[in-house]
Parts: structure tokens; sequence; C-alpha cells
């Protein structure tokens, strides 16, 4: 079972709206210099109307997509389709203030730090090769046929070389930047001595869980564990063989789960696991199969190995309840009935 169960490593919604506001300010920054440029430079006729165009278009463009809702979800193809504007509104600036030699020229940075920040090094790579086509277009087409190959692709190397540099450089920061937050969102939610959940993450993949299965009207089952021996273990053998126990148990649980299940610590010796699109009788042949194989596996101390036992109780969605934490209630009861009634066993809630 992955340990990266609550945090998805692509952008989740909240980060993609917070992205999506930060390329809403860098198009309003591109639009200002443009403006800038006209205001103090003053260009005249032709150029003026141009210029005065595409800022016109490409402002409209930044309020439909950010202001008026055209777009309700935010998605990585929104991201890509708004860089692919920029760099038109970039191209058509530059056709007319000077194309290679405009001053507006390192425009198509902004471009690339978007992309590397939000988009990725495949998608910067291509944003790359369409603004090669651009310079392309803008200075050199008229050269293709004059120059050998090698010296064209020389100069056409050099002058994209600055954007080839910083595209490199963001999206390594941009990915160092991510790997660090998924480790802290790791660590965040994971239980540091035996690796499974803790009960805040547990709490968010529950609701989630929930929700989904009252939408959809389909079952979930809650197993609650609980070592019958930790206590014996501690008294005897010491906390490190204790912690070793919880351990086991916690690799012993997962051992049986499949990706889309849940294991959390509840608390002390006590183990909640959350088994998505299963009912009773499935949940029941999960819990038998943890159950023995707990019991089966042998702890070693510093004399001699010691067999250990667990007991579980079942609770199941809608049978046992229509609310979580009723049926978290109930799998407790049925895991304390498990408990009076020998230990080592197992038993579904039944409400007696």
């Amino acid at each position: 079972m992955s340990r990266n169960l609550v945090y998805d490593p692509h952008l989740s919604a909240e980060e993609l709206r917070g992205f999506s506001r930060t390329v809403a300010e860098i198009e309003w920054l591109l639009l200002i210099l443009v403006l800038l440029y006209q205001a103090v430079l003053a260009p005249e006729g032709e150029t003026a109307s141009a210029l005065g165009m595409a800022m016109f278009f490409f402002a409209a463009f930044i309020l439909i997509f950010h202001y008026v809702n055209f777009y309700r979800k935010e998605t990585y193809w929104k991201l890509a389709i708004e860089t692919w504007v920029m760099i038109v509104f970039i191209t058509w600036a530059l056709m007319y203030t000077g194309r290679l030699e405009s001053p507006l020229l390192n425009l198509y940075l902004l471009v690339i730090i978007t992309s590397a920040l939000t988009l990725g090094k495949i998608s910067t790579l291509l944003q790359m090769l369409l603004i090669a086509a651009c310079y392309v277009w803008l200075g050199h087409y008229e050269r293709i046929g004059s120059l050998p190959l090698t010296p064209f692709l020389a100069t056409l190397a050099t002058q994209l070389a600055p954007l080839v540099l910083v595209a490199y450089i963001t999206t390594m920061l941009s990915a160092d930047i991510r790997r660090a937050l998924i480790q802290i969102k790791l660590l965040s939610e994971i239980d540091d001595l035996t690796g499974a959940l803790n009960m805040r993450a547990f709490n968010m993949v529950s609701e989630r869980v929930f929700r989904q299965s009252t939408r959809y009207s389909h079952p979930f089952s809650v197993l609650m564990i609980d070592s019958d021996s930790l206590k014996l273990i501690n008294d005897a053998h010491g906390h490190e063989a204790g912690n070793r126990l919880l351990k086991m148990i916690t690799q012993s649980i997962q051992g049986h789960l499949r990706d889309s299940d849940y294991v959390a610590r509840y608390g002390g010796d006590e183990f909640v696991v959350l088994l998505p699109e299963t009912t009773c009788s499935g949940a029941t042949g999960v819990a038998t199969r943890i159950r023995q194989q707990i019991e089966s596996a042998a702890l070693a101390t510093r004399t001699e190995p010691v067999h250990t036992t667990v007991s579980i109780g079942i609770a199941c969605y809608p049978d046992h309840g229509s609310n979580l934490d009723i049926i978290l209630e109930k799998a407790d009861l049925a895991m304390y009935t498990s408990k009076t009634s020998g230990k080592n066993r197992t038993t579904v809630y039944s409400g007696n």
C-alpha cells in the first residue's frame, strides 16, 4: 500500500487556483509593460493602433478567463492556453516594435517562468519550441535561404540561450520545491512510529470516502483493531519491543489492503482501517486474514520469540448507520466485544 495516500503528487484544486491567480498577475504585468512602452515611446500610426488592439484583446482575454467564470474549474489546460495566448500577444507586440531588435523581446521570459512554475518540464520545452519558431518568423525567416545551416542555427541558439537557461533553472527550482512540499505534507500525515496515517489524515480521507459513498450509494466498512499483547510485551520485554510490535501489526495490516484502503493509528495500540467499496462480508474476510497473520507471526525479543494476537471489530455503511461517527463508534463497540469475549477474534457489530 502506498504511503502517499492523502496527498496527491499532482496539483490539487487549491494549488491550481493559487497558480491561476499568479498567472493572472503575470498577465497583468505583461499588459502593463507593453502599456508603459506605448506611453513612454509614444509610437504613432500603425504601431500605436496595433499595440492598442493587442492590449484590448489581451485584457479582454484576462477578464474572461479570470473574472467572468469562463472556466469554473482550474485545469492544466487552462494554464497552458493562457501561456499560448501570452506568446501570441508578445509576438504581435514585437512585430510592430522592432521584431528581434525590440526592447520588449525579453517579455518571452515571463512566459517561460510561468510555464516552468505551473506546467512542468515537458510543457516548458514545448513552449520553448514555439518561441523558437516565433524567433525564426520574426527575424530569421528571410535568412534561411541565404545563410548556411550551421551559422543560422548557431545564431538562433545564441539568442535563445537566456530563455533556455531561465527555463532550466526555474523548472529545477519548481521541482525541488514541489518535492519538499510533498515530503512536508507526508510527514504531517504519517504516524512517526508505525508509518500508518495519523488521525488528522484519516479524518480527511474518511470524510471524502463517506461523501462519495452517500452520493453514489456505495458501501464501506471500518475495522477497529486493538493489540491484545502490547502491555504484556512492554512489561516483560521493554518499550522498544512494544514499538516493534506496533510496527509489525501495521505491516501485517498493510499487507492485506488494497491501494484504495486506509489504515491509521487510532491511538496507543489501536488501529482503524477504512475499506471503501466493501461490504461487511468482504470486511470480515480482510479482518480474518489480518488476525490470522498476526497470530502466526512471532515477535523477536531478547529472550525468545513471542506470539501476539489482536481483537477486531467491524461496522459497515449503510448497515450500521448513516453517519461516519456512528460507524466508527459501532466498530469500536464491536472491537470491545471481541476483547471481552476472549480476545483474538473478529466481531461484526450486531446491536446487542
